[in-house]
């Protein structure tokens, strides 16, 4: 462990149980003490920066939003990867024939042309309210667009993204999806990320949980996988930690001598 530098974090099922809604006093103490010991700690997400958690007396040193489409730190931007306006007119006609609602996230807004349960329940993970606004087709127009959220079944992956070649599908629960730039990923976000601080994949660890941590995991020297993860994220980490409700990732930091 005295190679690594720095440390990726999911969010959703990695630090917050998503059956309390809140992060333990336990992961939260661990995130102060690996600062305090000069790890460099980063949160990489598939949240947008109006969603990220707020935790008491602490503030990540980068943050990977988007699911790596959008990454800053406290100075500057470090990465901006926008789905093409070309593309986000199509996947509104193919959402559209689904009968099914989005919501479009650049920066600064989300803002959605409808919504349903699937996509309400989505949005409260991170207790979030979809916006609904008259100005969806502006804000189309006239915003990068990062990601787009929206309810939808494995099932009906293939009419959602038929005659898009810029953009893809990411997705933690099986009632929603992530659409994101083609060459995004929270994998291309690591790197951006390494970049700016100088460092090598072999220097940095990552935790997750769900399906659109697997690049996440395969980009470090060291990924780790809650026990409550994915079967498909188990099977490409490099080392398995304790349930996000027992407080795993604490335990995991301190059996490898990080706090």
């Amino acid at each position: 462990m005295s190679q690594i530098k720095i440390i990726f974090f999911d969010v959703d099922g990695t630090l917050i149980d998503m059956r309390k809604g809140k992060i333990s006093d336990r992961t939260l103490g661990t995130l102060k003490s690996l600062q305090a010991n000069d790890y460099i700690l980063c949160l990489a997400t598939g949240r947008g920066p109006l969603a990220l958690p707020r935790f008491e007396d602490f503030g990540f040193d980068a943050h990977l939003t988007f699911n790596g489409s959008y990454c800053f730190d406290k100075e500057q931007t470090l990465l901006s990867n926008p789905i093409p306006k070309t593309e986000i007119d199509r996947l509104v006609r193919n959402a559209t024939n689904l009968k099914r609602p989005l919501s479009i996230a650049s920066d600064k807004l989300m803002v959605a042309n409808g919504k349903d349960q699937d996509l309400v329940d989505y949005f409260a993970f991170a207790h979030q309210e979809v916006v609904v606004s008259e100005d969806f087709e502006r804000v189309v127009a006239e915003s990068d667009i990062y990601q787009i959220m929206m309810g939808l079944r494995e099932r009906d992956y293939p009419v959602m993204m038929e005659g898009i070649q810029q953009a893809k599908i990411t997705a933690w629960w099986d009632r929603a999806v992530d659409i994101i730039p083609a060459n995004g990923g929270k994998g291309n976000g690591v790197r951006h990320i390494l970049e700016k601080y100088q460092l090598d994949a072999s220097q940095a660890m990552a935790f997750g949980d769900g399906n659109n941590d697997i690049e996440l995991l395969q980009t470090v020297g060291l990924g780790v996988a809650m026990a409550n993860a994915s079967d498909d994220l188990k099977a490409v980490a490099d080392d398995l930690c304790g349930h996000v409700a027992e407080d795993g990732v604490y335990h995991y930091c301190k059996a490898m001598g990080l706090i």
